[in-house]
């Protein structure tokens, strides 16, 4: 335990993003015969000024057609890459579909793969999402954290924000962390103080030195597709690698619970098996742990 990890590194790529709300920015600007158009290309982060010429807009060196506006603004989910070969929706088909989803104007995107979430978009969205679970880990003011699973960034980069002096973040989906390249709410992981390691943090989880973090989200993917995160081994890592009297916060989310299922009932019985004092907060859908042993 404890030798050095190969760190991801993370390099954003600005590139143009159009989703339906900046489609339509530009159409309404393009049928009052305007010569500009305020609007955002970075997905609400800023705002810009876009040329429009005739029935066409001028973006990033690019001629995007009224027409190829037209189909945007009709599809509020994808989010589209302006490039030299024309619109692109952001994207990754592999064994897997990976999608970077609009949430809405002003909103942080969420990621899907194989159409499901990764985040939370009805009744909250995505940055709201992040920020509430982070809020549970207290005062981070000089405190190392520890995100187990990275997707876009969101956690790691809420926990930095809330003052952690250092978070390392865990990904094990390289296609996940292109599409976090393109996304401009996850730019914030090319931070020094954020360490980004590709790869399975069920197993990078050992090589973390006992009583290492003070804080940890543990944010994984579902049960059915992330089993061994929701374990009673990996718990019991969690509570080596975080100090006596640190906080692990487990996002659970509710799957299922239409028809009985009651997932985070395991998974606090787990917990406390592996150390720590438990609660459920219902309003984040997460648990809270307190470790109480070793």
């Amino acid at each position: 335990m404890g030798a050095p990890l190969a760190r991801f590194r993370f390099v954003p790529r600005e590139v143009p993003l159009l989703t339906s709300d900046v489609a339509v920015d530009l159409l309404e600007a393009l049928s009052s015969g305007r010569s500009h158009a305020r609007t955002s290309l970075d997905l609400w982060i800023g705002e810009v000024t876009v040329k429009l010429e005739g029935e066409t807009a001028l973006i990033g060196g690019v001629v995007v057609t009224r027409s190829e506006l037209e189909e945007v603004a009709k599809d509020d989910r994808t989010v589209f890459a302006v490039t030299d070969s024309g619109l692109l929706p952001v994207e990754v088909r592999s064994d897997r579909y990976y999608k970077l989803v609009n949430t809405g104007r002003g909103h942080a995107p969420t990621l899907e793969i194989d159409g499901i979430h990764m985040h939370r978009v009805a009744e909250v969205k995505p940055e709201r999402d992040a920020a509430m679970k982070v809020a549970l880990l207290g005062r981070l003011r000089g405190k190392r954290v520890l995100d187990t699973c990275t997707g876009l960034g969101y956690t790691a980069i809420e926990a930095l924000k809330r003052g952690a002096s250092e978070v390392v973040t865990v990904e094990v989906d390289p296609n996940v962390l292109s599409l976090a390249e393109l996304n401009p709410w996850s730019r914030g992981l090319s931070d020094d103080r954020i360490k980004v390691l590709q790869g399975d943090v069920s197993e990078l989880i050992r090589s973390f030195e006992d009583g290492s973090f003070d804080a940890v989200v543990h944010d994984p993917p579902r049960f059915s597709l992330a089993g061994e995160l929701y374990g009673l081994e990996f718990y019991r890592e969690l509570s080596r690698v975080l100090r006596r009297g640190g906080v692990v916060v487990h996002y659970v989310g509710k799957p299922g619970h239409l028809s009985g299922k009651r997932i985070h009932v395991g998974v606090m019985r787990r917990m406390r098996e592996a150390g720590f004092s438990v609660r459920w907060v219902e309003r984040v859908e997460a648990v809270v742990g307190l470790k109480v042993a070793g």
